[in-house]
């Protein structure tokens, strides 16, 4: 169900039980065709490592999922150092978020310069609970945006926009409706789903396999 630019304003201050949401169990891995996967979205996808990479990963996140936060703190950056940065995956960052502040957080990574995004990604996971989970999430959400270059001006004119809340609900309704995304995280591996934050010893695994 998406949300509109009001339910969104009026919503954002309510306390977040998204952690409680997010998949704790891998669920049975299943296949996707990988060319329809592969087509982005309205926002067009962000994406990190060579466009030939034999192996393609990609994750759908919500920003206020625990174990999102808990793969990109763990599991990331090996990855990244392992197989991102040696020409062997191709790494697809797609929004799929749980609650309203999860949607606002990737509007203000959205809105931020292009270059920023996986840095700002970065941080948010880092420091989610200082913003996520408090009893004035909106506020808080304000502060950290200060923190990362916003003004309350940019801010607000981001977080009110309304074709970009479309955007980003309209990539998560297709993960849902088209390739079974149903939890936080979720990962696609050369169109073989796998759910529930992986180790780096099990993505590695994968990942061999496939090439």
């Amino acid at each position: 169900m998406t949300q509109t630019r009001r339910q969104f304003l009026k919503t954002t201050a309510l306390a977040v039980v998204a952690l409680g949401l997010a998949g704790t169990f891998p669920a049975l891995a299943q296949s996707v065709d990988l060319d329809e996967l592969l087509k982005p979205g309205p926002l067009g996808d962000k994406v990190l490592g060579e466009e030939d990479a034999p192996v393609t990963i990609v994750e759908y996140a919500s920003m206020t999922c625990g174990h999102c936060a808990n793969f990109h703190k763990q599991t990331y950056s090996d990855m990244k150092k392992d197989y991102i940065d040696t020409g062997k995956v191709r790494f697809i960052f797609r929004e799929f978020p749980l609650d309203p502040v999860a949607a606002a957080a990737f509007m203000l990574a959205r809105c931020a310069p292009a270059d920023k995004y996986f840095e700002i990604v970065d941080i948010m996971f880092e420091q989610q609970r200082s913003w996520a989970f408090t009893d004035n999430p909106y506020q808080s959400l304000l502060d950290f945006s200060k923190q990362i270059g916003f003004t309350q001006e940019s801010f607000e004119e981001c977080l009110t926009n309304q074709g970009l809340l479309d955007a980003v609900n309209a990539v998560k309704d297709r993960g849902a409706g088209e390739f079974g995304v149903n939890s936080t995280p979720t990962f696609f591996i050369n169109g073989e789903k796998h759910s529930g934050a992986l180790s780096i010893d099990e993505l590695g695994k994968i990942v061999e396999e496939s090439l």
